[in-house]
């Protein structure tokens, strides 16, 4: 029997968003214990901007197929998997292989989509929810009437963010550049342009005491900045380097000074703490427990998006033979929330 035709995008080298290579073949089969999703709906995140350039801290060597995370339905499943899967949908957290029309998949790395939530909804907040939901609530544990800063809270993580810690009862301030300005203020976060205010001075006047918790992405100096806004109490968590993102040199020295600074701040005699959150962490330890709390987490997620507690930030919808394009919109900071590719 004849398995379907496949497409899938591979990333050969640093190379430009043109440079991609779209490569077609045979749809692959589950092996045990996997499944092969047909996909719906993937994503361009910071992550795969890094790897384009080779600077995400621990990505596999070139070539290989980009891809944070995936949306679709269960086409096949493998032995030891129930074959009732078929048909399903699901999402999964993979950090490379999502751009492809065939992706295979542990089945136990599955976490149910709900009815009635669209592809590119759900995959708006698999990687971003995750990390925010998990930043928000086992990091920083955010409080009814507490205050927040998140950088970037336009973007695909930071658009959620804002959206949970609201959900929470948390008051939002957020950095973001004057074109988005208009939205974030709709939806009730106090803006603040990094590009020509002076951050800092802004959070001080709008946070006298200090903030309760600033979510970081920025990395270089602003993480410096971010430790100096906490109130006594408060919880920095730091999420990624995007000023070194065009930086020559060592992939990995940001984040090894971004552990160190927040191994210091932690070692001080205060009471403040510090995090560098990583989505992957303890997977190495017990995949089991991993995984459970994933699937708990985003399911969290997932009923948030339902009860419209947040919303799909969706700033484009592409075909995947269009992540060219997509890449550069991406990269292009004019867009708000996540640009999605569709098979």
């Amino acid at each position: 029997m004849n398995r379907e035709a496949m497409v899938e995008v591979v990333l050969p080298g640093i190379v430009e968003p043109e440079g991609l290579e779209i490569r077609q073949g045979s749809a692959p089969s589950a092996g045990p214990g996997q499944v092969v999703i047909r996909m719906e709906a993937t994503g361009v995140s910071f992550a795969e901007q890094q790897m384009r350039r080779g600077r995400y801290y621990d990505q596999p060597p070139f070539p290989f197929v980009p891809g944070y995370d995936v949306v679709g339905t269960v086409m096949a499943t493998g032995d030891g998997v129930a074959p009732g899967l078929v048909g399903t949908r699901a999402a999964a957290l993979l950090k490379v292989g999502g751009w492809a029309t065939h992706v295979v998949v542990d089945a136990a790395d599955l976490v149910s989509v709900p009815d009635g939530v669209g592809a590119a909804q759900a995959e708006t907040v698999v990687i971003n929810g995750i990390t925010a939901w998990q930043m928000l609530h086992r990091k920083a544990r955010v409080r009814a009437g507490q205050t927040v800063l998140v950088h970037g809270a336009n973007g695909g993580v930071g658009s959620v963010l804002t959206q949970l810690a609201q959900a929470a009862g948390a008051k939002v301030i957020g950095t973001a550049s004057t074109r988005h300005h208009a939205a974030l203020r709709e939806r009730g976060v106090a803006p603040i342009d990094y590009r020509t205010e002076n951050v800092p001075a802004r959070v001080r006047e709008l946070a006298p005491g200090g903030v309760d918790a600033v979510f970081d992405h920025v990395g270089g100096r602003s993480i410096v900045d971010s430790w100096c806004l906490l109130a006594p109490g408060g919880t920095l968590v730091s999420y990624g380097s995007a000023s070194t993102r065009d930086d020559q040199g060592s992939k990995q020295w940001p984040v090894l000074k971004l552990l160190g600074r927040v191994w210091l701040w932690n070692a001080l005699p205060n009471r403040r703490r510090a995090y560098f959150f990583n989505v992957w962490a303890g997977r190495a330890l017990s995949r089991n427990r991993f995984r459970a709390r994933l699937r708990a987490d985003l399911t969290e997620v997932f009923e948030a998006l339902g009860r419209g507690e947040i919303t799909a930030q969706i700033a484009a919808e592409l075909p995947l033979t269009r992540v060219a394009e997509a890449m550069r919109l991406a990269e292009s900071g004019t867009v708000a929330g996540k640009v999605v590719l569709r098979a």
